[in-house]
């Protein structure tokens, strides 16, 4: 069986960008619950040299973007950086699954072979790859570990959230056992 970039990219991004905004309504909801600053949650971090809740959120965004625009030969949607709550961290993901969800899957058709080519000027280096190496071993590595950073400074801030939200998406899979 073939396994299309489209399922791979678009259908790893879009079910895991929504689980993304579900912890998030879960953040606020704890800041809610405690009569906290949920800002105290958009500037958390998990270690002192690690971005904050916001910048993680924004980054697998971009991951999201930036990967299915290269990936499509197209122009990836630009957004500021300047979200401050959750309900605008939450914007941002909308507009994101918005871009990644408009992408059809015909477009990615041949995607696996196109050149791919990531400057880092700041090093005089460049990184030249396939669609394929550089979705499996450059864009879904950045986005996950984005994404699971995001949730383990919610977790690590008390929010009460596990396993099931952070793969919410896995609940279609499940059956009941049959008995022998």
């Amino acid at each position: 069986m073939k396994v299309s970039i489209y399922a791979m990219a678009i259908e790893t991004y879009v079910p895991m960008l929504r689980s993304l905004s579900h912890v998030l309504d879960q953040g606020a909801e704890y800041a809610r619950a405690k009569k906290s600053d949920a800002a105290d949650l958009v500037n958390a971090r998990l270690a002192p040299d690690m971005y904050t809740l916001a910048r993680q959120v924004q980054m697998a965004c971009d991951q999201a973007t930036d990967s299915t625009a290269r990936l499509s030969s197209k122009d990836a949607p630009q957004f500021e950086d300047n979200e401050k709550t959750l309900e605008e961290l939450k914007a941002r993901i909308s507009k994101t699954l918005k871009y990644v969800e408009s992408i059809r899957a015909d477009t990615l058709d041949g995607a696996e072979d196109r050149k791919i080519t990531i400057p880092i000027p700041e090093n005089n280096i460049e990184f030249e790859m396939n669609g394929l190496e550089y979705l499996r071993d450059w864009a879904m590595p950045h986005f996950y570990f984005h994404v699971v950073t995001a949730y383990g400074i919610l977790r690590h801030k008390g929010v009460n959230i596990g396993k099931r939200d952070y793969m919410n998406q896995v609940g279609k899979y499940i059956r009941p056992l049959n008995p022998a």
